[in-house]
């Protein structure tokens, strides 16, 4: 069994293994993005959800994958690391193919979706997507709609990919749904900003009073989510991939800090910003390692 570091433990180990590299920047550019794998945990019962009701679900998010930086060998780690959690639910939080900025040699996107598919929960694995997976598909890009390549792979490989879509399963004799929201930024058609996600009429499939999660690729949306949704999960800002002090200097996000990483609590309502797993534009990382989230709902859940 893969035993993975605590967010904690890393962060705390960082500057020592700085140190010993003699370079910040070596860590930033080679250890932390290539190497670490850290595992952040939360544990909260939000508004809507029955406490009795324990539910771990593990979040892979931003994964991009390419080489040097992610490569096969990497995916394959984390998928194992993930199954180890023994997670009831694993979603997957969009992006999944790396920017050409970042990219030395490509990673054929077939290949990943065989790793992903060795994910394994009793509840199963299910997908939204991201601006990149759009960014990466010219083909729709040009004609202004999807699928997309890597939904089409994902759900051959028995991965539902949910744009703006519902599902409700039920754990333990408890129902829930799971929301997930189509894409917000893949300027569509090229050179314009058009968002496909549809909140209203993602929500208006909850048939019934069961608690909702909200997978929502990037966080910005949160701002209007209503108080049905007992927990909306996203990824995209990598943390700003730089994080010191509480603080990225650059944040894909046009509230700045508010949304950047973590727990997020606002008027009762609960987003978890996961820092992801790959990097996008320039590839380093500092103070933000790649991180699985474990989110463990229900009463006795560890604090967050």
């Amino acid at each position: 069994m893969l035993i993975l570091p605590t967010r904690r433990q890393v962060l705390g180990g960082f500057g020592a293994s700085a140190l010993t590299l003699g370079s910040g920047g070596a860590y930033a550019f080679v250890v932390e993005p290539r190497f670490r794998l850290a595992l952040t945990r939360y544990g909260l019962t939000p508004p809507g959800w029955d406490p009795t009701h324990r539910l771990r679900i593990a979040v892979l998010a931003d994964i991009h994958v390419c080489e040097p930086y992610m490569p096969l060998d990497r995916v394959a780690e984390i998928v194992a690391a993930t199954n180890a959690l023994a997670p009831d639910l694993i979603l997957l939080l969009g992006d999944y193919p790396a920017g050409r900025k970042v990219t030395w040699h490509r990673v054929p996107l077939p290949d990943f979706a065989r790793l992903a598919a060795d994910l394994r929960a009793p509840l199963g694995t299910y997908a939204i997507l991201g601006n990149h997976d759009w960014w990466d598909d010219r083909e729709a890009m040009r004609a202004g709609k999807g699928p997309v390549e890597i939904r089409r792979l994902l759900e051959a490989r028995g991965i539902p990919v949910l744009e703006n879509d519902t599902v409700r399963l039920v754990h333990d004799g408890r129902p829930f749904w799971i929301a997930g929201l189509a894409d917000q930024e893949p300027f569509l058609p090229i050179g314009s900003r058009r968002s496909l996600a549809d909140l209203p009429g993602t929500l208006a499939k909850v048939t019934d009073a069961a608690p909702v999660i909200l997978m929502a690729h990037e966080p910005d949306i949160f701002v209007g989510v209503p108080a049905r949704v007992s927990l909306t999960l996203s990824g995209h800002t990598h943390g700003g991939q730089i994080r010191l002090f509480g603080y990225s200097p650059v944040l894909p996000s046009r509230y700045g800090q508010r949304f950047a990483y973590g727990h997020v609590v606002e008027e009762g309502r609960h987003l978890i910003v996961s820092g992801g797993l790959g990097v996008s534009s320039v590839g380093i990382r500092f103070g933000v390692p790649p991180e699985i989230v474990l989110i463990e709902l229900g009463e006795d859940a560890p604090a967050s």
